[in-house]
Formats: structure tokens, C-alpha cells, sequence
């Protein structure tokens, strides 16, 4: 067989966050097989972070390994860190994709629903940044957030979320100033590439296809190239957000 040749991430070591399963592990995968070595965070979902895992040291032994963690265990986030560079020998590419999203009808919004919110879509994002920080600055890094359309186009019932996405779109933009020149970060808005788990409602799901663009879903491997472009194809972007979105944040709001 013909030796395919050196591929865009050999010798990248990338931590995604919240992926051993849907659009994490999408991300991981393509990563993987643009030759980087993953750490396949996961908080719970340890059968699936295994199997994972096992499927891509198949493919090339020693080159994925699981790693719990509770984000919202602030002092967590640096063992992490570690564990990956211990593992790996280094850390090149953060991909904070974590995330929790359920409706916060006002009226009913509860403390514990707004620390939840607010800790795994901005406060675990930025603590987890700064504790790679170090690592990132030695291999001229690159940190992805994944975002969200509603972070600037409010879903209704979803103020807590939509206001923590906003604040991750801002913890982008200054965090690209803040680790520039080494390091950098942008950040990744999906629209329509997959329904929340537990489904939504059919009528809610047309109505959503037709006012985006292209009038259907995209997919998570649409979202992992985005990932893919940020690690090897973009070495002067940093501080941006790509909506990849079919145009959904192009049409009519919910």
C-alpha cells in the first residue's frame, strides 16, 4: 500500500471537550483522522469515551485516550491539562464543545439553572483556557469555542443560555487579544446540525428549516471541518466566529 503522506495535525496533541458522543465526537474524529492524537473528554458518558477511544487507537495505537472531568470543578480544570500532557507530551489545539442547553422560561429560572448554565458554557470555557494557556503558548496553539446562532439572535424561553453563548462570543474576541501572538481562538456558531437530545416537536422543526437558507439540516461533520479549517488551514485568523449555519442566522428568528 502506498504511504498516504503526511497529514495537516501530525504531531498535534487536541483536548475537545464533552466528546464522547454527537457533534464532540464528530470533531474528534475528523481531528484524528487529519492526524492529531486526541484526549476524549467526557464528564459521565464513560462507555461511549472508551469506545471511542478504542476505535481510534485501532486505527493508530496509542493515539486517543479518554479523560473525565467535571468542568464545573474549577480545580479540576488544571489535572485536566495535565493529564493530556502527560499522556501526550504536549497540547496543541483546545476545543471547549462541552455544553448544557435547556429552556429558562423568566419566571422560572432558578439560581442552580443559571450557575449550570453559565458554568459549562462560559465559566469552564475560560478557566480551562487559562489553565492550557501555558502549554498552548509553547506550540503556537489554538483554542475553539463552539458557540451558538442564539448567542446574538435570542431563542425564545432560553435567556440564560443564549446570554452565557454571548458572553463565550466576547470571552473569544478577548481572549484572542489576551494570548496573541502564540495562541490563537476563534469560535464556531452551529445552526441546525442536530435536533437536542430528547427530539423537538416536528412542527418546531420545519419551521426552523424553512427560515434557513438552504433550507435543511446541516450535519456534525459540517461543524467538525469548520474545527479542521481553524487547526490547519488558518494560521492568520484568529478572533473570529464562523456560523456554520445553512443561513438559518440569516432568516427570521423563533
Amino acid at each position: 500500500m502506498a504511504d498516504p503522506g503526511p497529514t495537516p495535525l501530525d504531531g498535534k496533541v487536541a483536548l475537545v471537550t464533552g466528546s464522547a458522543r454527537r457533534l464532540g465526537a464528530a470533531i474528534v474524529r475528523t481531528l484524528h483522522g487529519a492526524g492529531a492524537r486526541v484526549a476524549i473528554h467526557y464528564r459521565s458518558s464513560s462507555r461511549e469515551a472508551d469506545a471511542l477511544a478504542a476505535e481510534l487507537n485501532a486505527l493508530r495505537p496509542g493515539s486517543a485516550l479518554a479523560v473525565q472531568a467535571d468542568l464545573l470543578d474549577l480545580a479540576c480544570l488544571p489535572g485536566l491539562v495535565e493529564a493530556v500532557v502527560r499522556a501526550f507530551g504536549r497540547l496543541d489545539i483546545l476545543v471547549n464543545n462541552a455544553s448544557t442547553f435547556y429552556p429558562t422560561p423568566v419566571g422560572e429560572i432558578t439560581p442552580a439553572q443559571f450557575d449550570d448554565l453559565f458554568g459549562t458554557n462560559l465559566r469552564a470555557p475560560l478557566f480551562l483556557a487559562q489553565a492550557a494557556a501555558s502549554q498552548l503558548r509553547l506550540h503556537e496553539g489554538l483554542v475553539i469555542n463552539m458557540l451558538d446562532i442564539h448567542a446574538s439572535r435570542p431563542l425564545k424561553r432560553h435567556p440564560v443560555y443564549c446570554a452565557a453563548k454571548a458572553g463565550l462570543v466576547m470571552l473569544t474576541r478577548s481572549l484572542a487579544r489576551e494570548l496573541a501572538p502564540q495562541v490563537r481562538v476563534n469560535g464556531i456558531a452551529p445552526g441546525p446540525v442536530l435536533w437536542p437530545e430528547g427530539g423537538l416537536d416536528p412542527d418546531l422543526q420545519k419551521k426552523i428549516l424553512e427560515r434557513t437558507a438552504l433550507k435543511r439540516m446541516g450535519s456534525p461533520e459540517d461543524v467538525a471541518r469548520a474545527a479542521l479549517y481553524f487547526a490547519a488551514e488558518a494560521p492568520f485568523v484568529t478572533g473570529q466566529v464562523l456560523a456554520v449555519d445553512g443561513g438559518r442566522s440569516l432568516g427570521g428568528g423563533l
